[in-house]
């Protein structure tokens, strides 16, 4: 999936750009890699507002070349995925200044959607479900009931190109109110570090 970086240098460039008569919400994206309608993408979006950069999902509704003489600038007209709606009002709400993010997160969760399978410590049996975020620090897992706060887990993963699943040690942090349960992932070593982030970046070239 293609990622689109976006940077606003103000709040006020972001909402000149931001397209609320879209469905799910969208932006003006501009790149001069030519798009498809329907492209899948995911957007990095960086605006002093935001406390870190932002990854959202989307899907390309049009692009549109450069046209100097009319100072118009290449880009692309992206949806918001459906699913990213929570991600929205986030944005939406701290560039306007009616929520105030008090942490900000040493890395940036990268939106996926990638088949995977766990189990906690009390129990032998594996459970499938789907990641919806990665980072080098943790995880979101869709998981039809929360898991109790506090609960060791073991995430196995495979990664793009890979035949055997990655085992990541884990605890339980914090319930998503749209549903999900986040995943801190524990390592003791540099080793696991480095195997976190070879993975996020398989995952984002993916």
């Amino acid at each position: 999936m293609q990622i689109l970086k976006v940077r606003y240098r103000t709040n006020e460039e972001f909402d000149e750009h931001y397209q609320p008569d879209m469905v799910h919400g969208g932006l003006f994206c501009p790149t001069t890699r030519p798009l498809e309608e329907g492209d899948s993408v995911i957007i990095e979006l960086s605006v002093p507002a935001l406390p870190n950069k932002v990854l959202i999902r989307g899907t390309v509704r049009s692009w549109r070349p450069a046209l100097p003489r009319l100072r118009v600038r290449a880009g692309a007209m992206v949806e918001f995925a459906p699913e990213e709606e929570q991600k929205r009002a986030f944005i939406l709400e701290t560039v306007a200044g009616t929520r105030n993010p008090t942490a900000r997160r040493r890395h940036t969760r990268l939106p996926v959607s990638i088949p995977v399978r766990f189990r906690t410590n009390d129990d032998a049996s594996f459970h499938n479900t789907v990641m919806t975020e990665i980072s080098v620090g943790g995880a979101m897992l869709a998981t039809e009931s929360p898991l109790p706060l506090d609960t060791d887990v073991i995430l196995e993963i495979t990664p793009p190109g890979a035949v055997s699943p990655l085992a990541i040690s884990g605890k339980t942090t914090y319930h998503n109110p749209s549903g999900g349960t986040g995943i801190k992932f524990m390592y003791r070593d540099a080793g696991g570090s480095r195997r976190l982030r070879e993975l996020v970046r398989r995952l984002r070239q993916s």
